[in-house]
């Protein structure tokens, strides 16, 4: 018996590990086809399907086909099992064997059933998980926009609503849950009663004795393994289908045509040919490029112009083959290298960021660097070129994103080459430096093909020809003198334009050394203060230590959590700074948790589930175990009648009893798994809002130092652990942990001296389980960190497909992903091996344990009584089974606990201050004169930085026009955020109208102030919730604003109108409309005080201006603060504000100032305003 046992050990678990590594292997390939389509489907494809959904294919849909793999086999090898079963159970019952069949066929539908229902409300679920992931990414990309417009509660509410249908979904299956648990615990007990009770009754002579009825028992008991399986294996086969569909769904999604762009021509001589190309984002839509005619000869330069929206950028797509031919024939010749409209950045050094995959040559790098003047602003940088960028850039201004990106291009020396308004996001001396040194007709492109599309009027007489675009067709085309000869559209524009602009092209030279960029998601941009010194020391304490996203396998040194949070070296000499570039890491490794959960975690999750209820759930389940005992000691009495010859009294007494006990233990299971499954859904509950309100209350700072996905895996991977693995583990573990102590209880009951061997197993055991769960524990961890690069890697390289391909890197980066999963892969398979070693090891001792039971009953079998021997042995049998899966639920639990801690962590990081001051609210009317004053104010980005504004004194009346300027660094941005509070107060006070603002709620003060911020930020939903969430405004009133902010025309030529969706980020809508919008939720809220970080970088002239007279009229009474890079827009202000190194230099109107002849002269002397 221990021999056979032994040997079904060791097969078993071979097959096992060929299944695992096969499962293992299918998931690589399913992970490395999702993501190679995702380089090659076309627009429209990519927009019906998200990153976020990408992702959770990658995650979810992969995993699930992995766990089928194990599975399979039972498709055949379990109804062998039940044949075989009942073959035995024939031999010793005769016929009554059917009754209990019967009522296993009678279950199955009712499983099968269950299945069905679960299995749809897992559809209805997924997609409420998926909804509320795009949902959350988008809020926390924009968060910091929903900060500065208090925003947060109106998006609060719409994740929470999606939650709840969530958990009311999950409800619902945990009802089915516990029916389903109820019918499969319960089986194998009616199946026996139905049996005996017609064994007894059909035939006087039919007598229970004990050989009999534990045997019997034993067969059923190895009935009920398959037939338990059976219905599992079969919904794991309908998950993997429905995967399967969605897999199947987004590989057959259109792909962009290669051959759209014929690459090898060589007719004619120019080398980019259009003939009447039609193109479209999407072939149901209409389309966005008509009758294109283009021909741009070997080397010569072109400009694209046009106003905001009418197809300048889709152009580029199309020659790029990004956009659906309809008709036409596209050529081009030789290489192309790309620069889009907004930066894309891998998260790597910058060195790495600009070769792009070609091998590093020292003298073509540095003259790319000055070329793109990127020079000085890696002095800046703490690790000069080395230093690792973040994710999306995070950590460069706009313009100095912009600048590498087109470094990117001139290194990578292509023929061809596509600029999609490159010089917007720059200053315009250093949009200058770079027409001339790059771009234009003396520049390193020279002799290449140029097709540059810009707003900046400047230039276009050093280009050789000029493209005029009006609504997604050539108006005209020729050189500057040819148009400005047929006075069309062309020259008109130039005309009302030109002089402005003349005066404007200096405007800036010296102004601002390099971009007052601000991107939108750093608030830290003291990292690019070109000449304010403490720079390099500020940078160093950058570095706090969080969490890994990427790079950081790849370099050993930063493999270890560096924490510099003070720089010894205040200043160090330059030269020293050279030598040694430390590369130190923005974004800091994401810790893996070593050793034992602590049982602090447990704790927590009890109490979110509720102690009482805890207690509870325990209680019920040892009652359950009870009831099973009682009935099969019961049986054991029964099957002594014999030996007393008292059979035949009491028959209908005997099952009557029988009955009753399995009767009750069902329904006690189903009881406890229920209330098991509530505790759990509010659990899971409570966790959620904690995060998720936690999150929204984290200040801005937070958000700057962690990376996005980071945080997004605690909403999706995390809560999904809690959501459903959880509440089965606890489930399982429950279960087994009872039902192992029930069997000890039993054995040793019988057999008294069993208990001596019980101390050795257990500590083998005991032993065996520790060891088995601290390996596998960290192997899991270390799985789930290697597993985030690959997400990350993956959400980036989407976002850059078009670069990606148009450099024709595809093979790398999917190379790249390869590798990132294999390192994945490291870590998994050690852990299937694990496993295995304990299985092994598990049914040893299980193995011993039925040994010495059957041993000891053997050697006692005269004063035994033979239903106790009967019964020991028989729940000897099932110990294997419950210790094996005691381990592998402990380690489970322990594994998905982790979940816990994990969302703990998240959820109790430092919050900001309070949004509601309930005793110091403002009147409803305040600020209604919109005076503002700063005393002695001061602050800085974050502890242990230097200061950014020092003391700063000075007081604003209301309605007046505030110009502020100043070099980069100077501290005009940090100068808005701590209106806004964004940053708080190192010293000082500000006021506005007599309140301050430092005591206030945050919401009381941020409604009553309004932003145009430089980056435009949308939200996936209807325009109209993107310019009023919380429905404040009537329809008209929103019209109104529309139509000061000259977007009505576009709106009402859309189907939707107002309803128009805008897709993640505002995709569908270009960049300058996306401006035109934040402007209109400007006008719609009104308040008194309006802030301008003046954007007008990615808007042509003429909305400049619109915007401009909008602002000027609109907002006529109120005060407003500019951020000003164009000197000519603030001349006519009230006063300007001149700051220089976080204090005020001067502070008077433009006139005074000028005659002063100080720093603002000199500002405007540079820009060519005076003489």
């Amino acid at each position: 018996m221990f021999c056979t046992a032994f040997l079904q050990t060791l097969i078993l678990h071979q097959h096992f590990q060929y299944c695992f590594v096969t499962g293992m292997r299918l998931r690589t390939a399913i992970i490395g086809a999702i993501y190679r389509k995702s380089l090659i489907i076309t627009n429209a494809a990519k927009r019906t399907s998200t990153v976020g959904e990408i992702v959770n294919l990658m995650s979810v849909d992969a995993q699930r086909f992995m766990d089928l793999t194990t599975f399979l086999n039972m498709l055949w090898s379990a109804p062998l099992q039940i044949i075989l079963a009942l073959y035995f159970l024939w031999q010793n019952l005769g016929p009554s064997v059917l009754a209990g069949v019967a009522v296993m066929i009678l279950l199955i539908p009712l499983n099968a059933a269950i299945a069905v229902r679960t299995r749809a409300y897992q559809v209805e679920q997924m997609h409420y998980k998926d909804a509320r992931i795009k949902l959350m990414n988008e809020i926390l990309n924009g968060i910091k926009v929903l900060k500065l417009y208090a925003w947060e509660n109106s998006f609060k509410e719409k994740v929470l609503e999606i939650r709840q249908k969530e958990l009311n979904v999950l409800r619902k299956t945990a009802y089915l849950g516990a029916l389903s648990t109820m019918a499969w615990t319960s089986a194998p007990f009616l199946v026996a009663l139905m049996t005996f009770a017609v064994y007894v009754t059909v035939d006087k002579n039919n007598i229970l004795d004990a050989d009999k009825a534990f045997v019997s028992l034993s067969l059923f008991n190895i009935l009920r393994f398959p037939l338990n399986m059976l219905p599992q294996v079969i919904s794991s086969v309908v998950q993997a289908s429905v995967s399967l569909k969605r897999i199947q769904d987004f590989l057959s999604h259109e792909e962009l045509d290669p051959e759209s762009v014929d690459r090898n021509n060589t007719a004619t001589d120019s080398s980019v040919t259009v003939v009447n190309g039609k193109f479209t984002w999407a072939k149901q839509d209409p389309p966005a490029l008509h009758n294109i005619n283009l021909m741009v000869p070997q080397g010569s330069l072109l400009a694209v112009v046009g106003h905001v929206g009418c197809g300048k950028s889709s152009l580029v797509s199309a020659l790029l083959g990004e956009m659906e031919k309809l008709e036409g024939h596209i050529s081009i010749r030789g290489s192309v290298a790309y620069v889009p409209q907004q930066a894309w950045i891998q998260n790597a050094t910058l060195r790495d960021n600009i070769l792009f995959g070609k091998a590093y040559n020292e003298q073509k790098y540095r003259s790319c660097l000055e070329a793109c003047a990127l020079t000085p602003d890696l002095e800046v940088l703490p690790g000069g070129d080395l230093t690792e960028i973040g994710e999306k850039g995070i950590n460069l201004s706009g313009g100095q994103r912009q600048r590498v990106s087109l470094a990117r291009a001139l290194y990578n020396e292509a023929d061809v080459y596509l600029l999609d308004d490159p010089l917007s996001a720059v200053d315009s001396h250093v949009a200058k430096h770079i027409f001339d040194h790059v771009i234009g007709p003396e520049g390193a492109l020279k002799g290449k093909t140029r097709i540059l599309v810009t707003h900046g009027i400047s230039f276009l007489p050093q280009v050789n020809n000029i493209m005029v675009m009006v609504e997604g067709r050539v108006s005209e085309m020729g050189s500057y003198q040819e148009l400005l000869q047929q006075n069309g559209a062309f020259a008109e524009f130039l005309r009302n334009y030109s002089l402005e602009d003349i005066i404007e092209d200096e405007a800036t030279v010296d102004l601002i050394d390099e971009e007052e960029d601000f991107p939108d998601d750093v608030l830290s941009n003291h990292t690019d203060m070109v000449d304010s010194e403490p720079v390099v020391e500020a940078k160093r304490k950058f570095i706090r230590q969080i969490s890994v996203i990427s790079g950081d396998l790849e370099n050993p040194r930063s493999k270890s959590v560096r924490r510099r949070l003070c720089s010894e070296r205040k200043h160090a000499e330059p030269d020293a700074e050279k030598k040694l570039p430390k590369v130190e890491k923005l974004i800091q490794a994401e810790t893996t948790e070593t050793g034992r959960v602590k049982s602090k975690v447990f704790w927590e999750y009890a109490k979110a589930v509720g102690p009482l209820l805890t207690l509870f759930i325990c209680f019920l389940y040892g009652c359950q175990s009870a009831a099973a005992i009682g009935a099969n000691v019961w049986l054991s009495q029964w099957t002594n009648d014999e030996a007393q010859n008292m059979t035949q009294e009491n028959v209908s007494m005997r099952v009557g009893v029988y009955a009753a006990l399995g009767i009750t233990q069902g329904i006690l299971v189903m009881v406890s798994s229920f209330t098991l499954a509530m505790g759990n859904i509010g659990a899971a509950r409570k966790l959620h809002y904690a995060l998720l309100d936690n999150k929204f209350h984290t200040p801005q700072s937070f958000f700057d130092t962690t990376p996005i996905g980071r945080v997004i895996n605690r909403f999706s991977k995390d809560i999904y652990v809690i959501d459903e693995a959880l509440p089965s583990t606890v489930l399982m573990f429950l279960g087994t942990f009872f039902s192992s102590l029930s069997t000890m209880i039993v054995i040793v009951a019988s057999t008294p001296i069993f208990a001596v061997v019980i101390a050795p197993l257990t500590f083998i055991y005991v032993f065996v389980q520790r060891f088995y769960v601290a390996t596998s524990r960290q192997l899991k961890r270390l799985e789930s960190v290697t597993r985030s690069p690959i997400y990350s890697h993956f959400s980036e390289t989407v976002t850059g497909s078009s670069v990606i391909r148009a450099y024709g890197r595809r093979d790398a980066f999917v190379l790249m992903s390869d590798v990132k999963v294999d390192d994945n892969q490291k870590s998994y398979y050690p852990g299937i091996v694990a496993n295995r070693w304990l299985g092994v090891r598990i049914e040893f001792i299980g193995n011993c344990i039925v040994l010495f039971a059957a041993l000891f009953a053997v050697i006692g079998k005269n004063n035994l009584n033979p239903g106790l021997v009967g019964l020991s042995v028989s729940y000897a049998l099932l110990v294997t089974m419950s210790l094996n899966w005691m381990v592998r639920m402990t380690s489970d639990l322990e594994s998905n606990i982790v979940a816990v801690e994990r969302v703990k962590e998240y959820s109790e990081t430092k919050i900001e201050a309070p949004w509601e001051v309930e005793d110091k609210k403002p009147s409803p009317d305040w600020p209604s004169q919109g005076k503002v004053e700063f005393l002695d104010y001061s602050v800085r980005y974050r502890e242990g930085l230097d200061l950014v504004l020092k003391n700063l004194t000075l007081s604003v009346v209301g309605g007046e026009k505030i110009g502020i300027v100043g070099r980069t660094g100077a501290g005009k941005s940090s100068m808005t955020l701590c209106l806004f509070r964004l940053l708080e107060a190192a010293g000082g006070e500000i006021t506005i109208d007599g309140v301050k603002i430092s005591e206030i709620g945050l919401h009381d003060l941020r409604s009553k102030l309004t932003i145009i911020p430089q980056e435009p930020v949308l939200f996936s939903g209807s325009l109209r919730m993107n310019l009023d969430p919380f429905e404040k405004y009537n329809d008209g009133e929103v019209w109104k604003a529309l139509e000061l902010s000259h977007l009505n025309k576009f709106v009402s030529n859309q189907p939707a109108k107002l309803e128009l969706e805008c897709s993640e980020g505002g995709e569908n809508l270009s960049v300058g409309q996306r401006q035109l919008v934040c402007l209109a939720r400007a006008l719609l809220r009104k308040t008194r005080i309006l802030i301008l970080d003046e954007a007008t970088a990615a808007i042509d002239l003429e909305t400049d201006d619109l915007i401009q007279s909008t602002i000027r009229t609109q907002f006529e009474d109120c005060t407003v603060f500019t951020i000003a890079h164009r000197l000519n827009t603030i001349m006519d202000y009230t006063r300007v504000l001149v700051l220089d190194k976080g204090q005020v230099a001067e502070f008077d109107t433009p006139s005074k100032l000028l005659s002063k002849r100080g720093i603002f002269y000199g500002m405007a002397k540079d820009a060519g305003l005076t003489q």
